[in-house]
């Protein structure tokens, strides 16, 4: 298993690869494109970052961020954005390797 490191520079600029959990004939982020751009709208409204760049994929997506100076937790605001864009998919959706229940 690779271990990635990340640099944490405050006020940095950085670069994201994210991938759904099942990827296979996955195409959540396309089909749920509005929900997912409200969690990032919301997110960044809370916890506020520059989109220099993303583009969105049917099961992942690449992004470009500029965090404020002083601030370096992108972890943070990532675990946001994925929470309340998986709060927002209807049940019977896959969102990992078997259908979203409750």
């Amino acid at each position: 298993m690779r271990t990635y490191r990340r640099a944490k520079i405050k006020g940095g600029c950085y670069f994201f690869t994210v991938n759904l959990a099942n990827r296979q004939g996955n195409k959540l982020l396309v089909e749920q494109v509005d929900l997912l751009r409200e969690a990032f709208k919301h997110t960044q409204q809370d916890h506020p970052f520059k989109m220099d760049a993303v583009v969105i994929m049917p099961d992942h997506l690449h992004c470009i961020w500029s965090l404020p100076e002083g601030d370096d937790d992108f972890s943070m605001r990532w675990s946001l954005i994925k929470a309340r864009f998986s709060r927002r998919i209807k049940k019977g959706e896959f969102i990992r390797c078997q259908p979203r229940m409750g």
